[in-house]
């Protein structure tokens, strides 16, 4: 039995940190939620900048929608606390930025569950979010009488209202003077003083619904005139809704109520504003939308009425819509919790899904959500959903009369949708409550359906399967609801979809590059393959064509490098020469016009070239033994004959590892968003310096030089970087230079390293030369100038920000594009995206094999396309979406997933059905293809609730519970409802294609594998259809030969056995290899099968809970039972006596979700608070109370409710980890039986959580620097929450906590000196007594990097 917190209390249950069976872990977030709960349209990044904020519960992220029509993350950040509602604060021309950087911008005001009204600005150098300003309105939770529930903004960006649930409301005004706060008047209605019931005014009792401030005129924005602000309350015990006017006289500090507003009819739900027409505002109601002049807010004044019960003229309807989403079977409430996590709404909300008396019961069509045109135009249009799923569009037309309203017809119909929000080049971006969303385009009076927007919400179960034992999980996930239901396919990268793969034939391929014939081309007309002794020129089009014969290429070479001169002129570099080229006709449409190519050619003498790259107008190659660097310049003689020509020769005192020259030429944009960076970089530049003449070089002394070539001048010596002492002998492999905001070099090393160089911001005026470069100012030819002079202050010092381990072999870094700003590929033991915007060193993993080589390929039919060399193959892929997973869509709700390794299906639980014959089914899926190859369908009235696979002497059979009543599972009160339920076991039997039996064959149309090359169909692909590593769309995949299940090749479901029992059998899991656990009600039974019989189900022994059991879970002899009050109970099974007996309770009432079994003494467990907690028991005193046996190890509030938890295995450990800690033997060891204890969670806004288990040595040095990163300006919670107190809600004091992965994340993500000073910072005295002391500051920093560099390495 469990007992309250407060009746434990006085059992100090409570673990010690220092007891030797406290267990260590770290959360990290490997798959953020999908839940999009609101979406704004602002000035994000820059004044010019058209950018969208998807508020989700637990982040915010930032996109854009592009060209095309397809929404691109730029950055999604975790604010470590509960959004409760966002908007945009725009930009007001008579604010005065104290900060230069926010001119233009606008701002994002969040109030969430800290309690404070928050205003976020976007910084571009950090890459993410950071607070302007906290403003205090209630204490941390959710109190309905206290501010914090709801924003309305004035469209002029001067006031802020923030409502409570009911009764209360606060307005702000913001600042238009630089020495004040942003924030400089409030005001809360009524007035605190007045906060007692009694004194309530009558005017604002109630629950606000909906608000919004009132346009005015241009000329009445300053404070001299009172806003007004329409609130709709909904008070007890009436019958329909009123709209309340409150205005705010700022001088006098009061607020009053003007009037109010009532109209006979069906109920109101939303008021919105009318932008560009002062005075006017909408009130949407069911079955209607009011619009209302409020332009004199004594007297309101009903304009005109449009009724929304539209006759159906659907333009585009989906062949699965239903008029709602609403959810029949409700098991053990887990869609309520998911509802309240989404909406928080009453009783009436149009758009509650798990109410049967709401919105869908009004009888009318109301707008569930809405959007205004973002241009500014004489005409004010709004395109608006119904909940029938139809689009109409709204415009308001003024004439001699006064307003009016035009309403279109149907220009789409869906499903319907929770948010809009409509931007520029006509596209409209589409939030559904449980399904993907979708971008539309208006064009030619209808919306098209462009692209799809993931969202994998709610996850109900998973499966973790490593399909083909390429020791690469997977997650197979059972998501959204009917008609939404899908099964997805969750990895960890970036999905690539496959387009071309090549036979295994290019043995010895030394390198790889992409060609333009033009420097203005968007695309490459000659892909370059450099074997050992062989290069081959390649046509990019439809198909890959030789023809090295036309470019004019020597064939019987290595090529070390080559790239475009000119227009029309190719370069080529090999060992003992330079080639310059002119390709025919033959070869490009834009070719000389001759048989042959003309060819010209420079040699360095009796040396060899070692090195080289190809940039505008000049070529810069090297030698070694002896060492030379020269730069070659190219010129016209006659048409169609060049000359290759020495500008100048240097003799090198550091043999050179590595050359890149900037492809696309440079012009330095002076805009809004980066003007104060573009001055700082350009400032750190020489005087008559040419980025568009400069170069980058590695040396063996190690460095990273730039160097710059200026006529006349000769090489001249701008900037150099040197590894220092930490990293001698860590030879540059690949140089690239970057411009984003500002210039920087990026630098792949020889051991695994990726290093990152930047202009300190502290540069002196007057540098000192150094003279221990890569170059010597003697032995100059053809050049009468010296390298570098004294006078122009040079070489400047790069200084090393930041550094990561990413493999133990070479960094080879391709961009994937020609642009300084372009993202770059870096290739090692595994394929990275680095993310050039981003701060410091930000990469992610590309899902695709092992490859050697890398290039981008653009071309008209594959326009982002880029080739893989892996196993002597061409892989040509697009890299589709940051969110790796694939989508199969199922009829109804998939509820649960298993996998069954023999036949290398998933076995699928739905229910929801729309069938005649049945609602609920067990249907098997192939993996691969995602078609339904048979199903198994339950009795008319029954719905499937639990499955799970139970062995049968030397077989394997399924277990399925079910339910013959569609009620609810449980009381309020937690206790079982008298209702029946079905055991069902099920033969899985391996057969021919047969349509006997209970059983239905059928293919799910247009699956990935049937899906064609992109260079046979050129029509684009859809986002929502991707192929990623290992289940692409090729029919040439390595990882899908052998795997797709043959159609003739059927395993069937059979029944074998049938038992009503009495209560919901909501729970089962195996045991002992020959038992098996089934829970009904409150009762859970040990079962087996006589003789081995599957035919036969024996009860054996059964155990009693005071509540509805929600899950069962076994390890070896133990057996964890989980109820929705008790928490967990531990129970022990004795075979010989057939009795079960009860062990170990929880020691705090909890409602589980899931638990998992580590080992027979602890347990980990969800419950629906959103919590994680790991219990252990340990042997106590006698005296000690058998109330409280189990004790909570350690805790972790996600804020999320986690349905679905896995045991897995982790080793977060790189390749090179024994040689980066060969040296550190007083570091933190890892503990490689700790590789198991792993735990992987679902939840149902989406997002995917592991658990990893940490030694105590390495738990204590990230726990020392967690407590300095939540407080330091750079990392903190940009909400204002207390970190600590945020992840210890809902647990007991004392409790240690579980690491927050996501925090400690950030420490990656910002410069070396940036780190330093964070672990350098003391930590907040009220937990400083119980960490341990760091050590020295160097070795600290390179554990704390090389810990997290290892778990991001793993997870990623």
């Amino acid at each position: 039995m469990a007992v309250s917190e407060e009746e434990c209390s006085s059992a100090k249950c409570g673990p010690s940190s220092s007891s030797s069976s406290t267990a260590h872990y770290l959360a990290k977030c490997v798959l953020r939620g999908s839940v999009v709960l609101q979406v704004l349209y602002g000035r994000i990044r820059s004044s010019s900048s058209k950018d969208v904020v998807f508020g989700k519960e637990a982040s915010i992220e930032l996109v854009v929608i592009g060209e095309d029509g397809v929404v691109q993350s730029i950055c999604d950040q975790p604010v470590f606390g509960t959004i409760k509602d966002l908007a945009i604060l725009p930009w007001n021309g008579n604010f005065h930025a104290r900060d230069r950087k926010m001119w233009g911008k606008d701002l994002l005001v969040v109030i969430s569950d800290s309690g404070k009204l928050t205003l976020l600005a976007f910084c571009n150098e950090m890459h993410r979010f950071f607070p302007v300003t906290h403003v205090q309105l209630s204490d941390v939770g959710t109190k309905s009488h206290l501010p914090g529930r709801m924003l309305a903004v004035h469209p002029s960006g001067c006031f802020i209202a923030v409502s409570a649930y009911e009764d209360r409301l606060a307005l702000f005004s913001t600042s238009q003077s630089r020495s004040s706060e942003i924030i400089d008047e409030r005001m809360t209605y009524p007035f605190e003083s007045e906060g007692n019931a009694s004194n309530i005014r009558p005017s604002l009792q109630g629950t606000i619904w909906s608000m919004c401030f009132i346009s005015q005129d241009s000329g009445k924005l300053d404070k001299e005139h009172a806003p007004v602000l329409a609130v709709l309350l909904n008070r007890k015990g009436e019958l329909l809704n009123k709209v309340v006017l409150l205005e705010w006289n700022i001088k006098a500090r009061a607020v009053c109520v003007v009037s109010e507003f009532v109209e006979d009819g069906p109920l109101a739900h939303d008021i919105v504003d009318v932008p560009n027409c002062p005075g006017l505002a909408f009130l949407f109601r069911a079955g209607d939308a009011l619009l209302m002049n409020l332009t004199d807010a004594r007297y309101p004044c009903l304009v005109c009425k449009t009724s929304l019960n539209f006759s159906p003229n659907a333009v585009e309807e989906l062949t699965f819509v239903e008029d709602s989403c609403k959810l029949q079977d409700v098991d053990d409430d887990s869609f309520c919790a998911a509802a309240h996590a989404l909406l928080e709404l009453s009783r009436y909300d149009p758009m509650c899904i798990d109410n049967d008396n709401g919105g869908s019961n009004l009888g009318s069509k109301y707008v569930c959500s809405w959007s205004w045109e973002p241009e500014n135009s004489i005409v004010s249009k709004m395109l608006f959903c119904l909940d029938s799923g139809e689009f109409f569009m709204i415009e308001i037309h003024f004439d001699s009369k006064g307003p009016h309203v035009n309403v279109s017809d149907c220009l789409y119909k869906g499903l319907a949708c929770k948010a809009l929000l409509w931007v520029e080049d006509g596209y409209l971006a589409a939030f559904v409550e449980m399904g993907d969303g979708m971008v539309l385009k208006l064009e030619d009076g209808r919306l098209c359906h462009t692209s799809s927007i993931k969202n994998i919400a709610p996850i109900l179960d998973m499966a973790v399967v490593d399909l083909h034992g390429e020791k690469h999980d997977r997650i197979f996930a059972c998501c959204g609801v009917a008609p939404e239901g899908s099964l997805r396919i969750i990895q960890s990268g970036i999905s690539v979809e496959r387009l071309l793969k090549t036979a295994p034939i290019y043995q010895g391929i030394t390198g790889t590059w992409a060609v333009q014939m033009k420097a203005i081309d968007s695309y490459h007309s000659f892909l370059v393959l450099s074997f050992v002794e062989e290069t081959r020129v390649l046509s990019v089009g439809l198909s890959f064509t030789d023809v090295t014969d036309s470019v004019g290429f020597e064939p019987n070479v290595c090529t070390l490098a080559c790239g475009l001169v000119g227009d029309g002129l190719l370069g080529q570099i090999h060992q003992c020469a330079v080639r310059l080229c002119l390709p025919t006709k033959a070869a490009h449409s834009e070719g000389i016009p001759l048989p042959s190519p003309i060819c010209t050619s420079w040699s360095p003498g009796n040396i060899n070239i070692n090195l080289g790259a190809v940039g505008h107008n000049f070529i810069v190659v090297s030698t070694s033994n002896p060492s030379f660097l020269l730069v070659l310049g190219v010129r016209l003689q006659s048409a169609y004959h060049y000359e290759i020509y020495e500008m100048q020769q240097l003799e090198l005192q550091n043999e050179i590892s590595c050359i890149s020259i900037p492809k696309k030429e440079f012009k330095l944009k002076q805009s809004d968003l980066s003007i104060s960076a573009n001055r700082k970089s350009a400032s750190s530049f020489p005087n008559g310096f040419d980025i568009n003449k400069s170069f980058v070089i590695g040396t063996h002394r190690p460095s990273v030089e730039i160097l710059s070539f200026t006529p006349g001048r000769g090489v001249r010596f701008i900037a150099c970087g040197t590894m220092g002492t930490a990293m001698s002998g860590c030879v540059p492999q690949d140089v690239r230079l970057v411009y984003v905001d500002g210039f920087y070099v990026l630098a792949g090393l020889r051991n695994g390293m990726l290093l990152r160089f930047e202009w300190p911001s502290d540069q002196p005026t007057s540098p000192p030369v150094n003279d221990d470069t890569a170059l010597s100012n003697r032995n100059f030819i053809n050049s009468e100038e010296n390298v570098s002079s004294k006078g122009d202050n040079l070489p400047a010092p790069l200084q090393l920000i930041a550094t990561r381990h990413i493999g133990i072999t070479p960094v080879i870094l391709v961009p994937l594009g020609d642009k300084l700003d372009a993202d770059i590929i870096a290739l090692s033991d595994r394929r990275w995206l680095l993310h050039s915007a981003r701060h410091s060193l930000s990469y992610t993993s590309i899902a695709f094999e092992p490859s050697t080589h890398v290039t981008p390929v653009f071309s008209v039919e594959c326009p982002k396309g880029i080739l893989f060399v892996a196993e002597n193959s061409l892989h040509l892929v697009e890299m589709v979406d940051n969110l790796n997973v694939q989508k199969f869509h199922l009829e109804g709700t998939p509820r649960k997933v298993l996998y069954h390794s023999e036949s290398r299906m998933l076995i699928v639980l739905r229910t929801e059905l729309n069938y005649d014959t049945c609602s609920s089914d067990i249907c098997c899926v192939d993996p691969i293809s995602g078609s339904i190859l048979s199903s198994f369908k339950l009795e008319l009235g029954e719905i499937g609730k639990s499955m799970e696979f139970v062995r049968a002497g030397s077989d394997w059979v399924l277990v399925v519970g079910t339910s013959l009543s569609s009620g609810p599972a449980m009381m309020p009160t937690g206790e079982a409802e008298s209702i029946v339920g079905r055991l069902l076991v099920l033969w899985l039997e391996h057969g021919k294609n047969s349509d006997s039996g209970s059983m239905m064959i059928y293919s799910k149309a247009g699956s990935l594998s049937q899906r064609m090359s992109p260079f046979q169909e050129t029509l684009g692909y859809v986002p929502e259809q991707l192929s990623n590593s290992s289940l692409g769309s090729s029919s040439d995949d390595n990882n899908s030969n052998g795997s797709k299940i043959d159609e003739d090749d059927v395993w069937q479901l059979r029944l074998a056995y049938a038992a009503k029992w009495h209560g919901m059998v909501l729970a089962i899991c195996p045991y002992l290899d020959r038992y098996f656990l089934a829970s009904a009600g409150s009762a859970f039974y040990v079962c087996g099968f006589p003789n081995d019989n599957p035919r036969r189900v024996r009860k054996l022994a059964v155990g009693r809970t005071r509540y509805m059991i929600t899950s069962l879970t076994a390890h070896f002899t133990r057996i964890a039972v989980g109820d929705c009050r008790d928490g967990i109970l531990f129970y022990s099974y004795h075979e010989e006596a057939r009795k079960l007996e009860q062990l170990y309770c929880d020691p705090y009432q909890r409602l589980v979700a899931d638990c998992v079994l580590m080992d027979a003494e602890s347990a980990v467990v969800s419950d629906r608070k959103g919590n994680i907690s790991v219990l252990c028991s340990e042997h106590l005193e006698d005296n000690a109370s058998p109330e409280c046996n189990l004790k909570v190890s350690c805790a972790y509030h996600m804020a999320e409710v986690a349905m679905s938890m896995q045991k897995g295995s982790f080793a977060y450990r790189l390749p090179a980890d024994d040689i980066f800690q060969s040296g550190d033997t007083d570091g933190p060891k890892t503990s490689v039986d700790s590789f198991q204890n792993t735990i992987i969670a679902s939840t149902l806004l989406g997002s995917i959580m592991i658990f990893i288990r940490l030694s105590r040595e390495e738990y204590e040095l990230l726990e020392a620097v967690q407590a300095r990163v939540v407080v330091h300006p750079l990392t903190a919670p940009i909400l204002g929450n207390d970190h600590n107190e945020f992840r210890s809600r809902e647990s007991p004091v004392g409790i240690p906590k579980i690491l927050d992965g996501d925090m400690l994340t950030q420490f990656l993500e910002l410069t070396s000196m940036q780190q330093q000073a964070i672990l350098s910072s003391e930590p907040p005295d009220v937990i400083k007594r119980s960490l341990k002391p760091l050590p020295s500051s160097h070795f600290q920093l390179n554990q704390v990097v090389q810990l997290l560099e290892r778990v991001h390495y793993a997870l990623s």
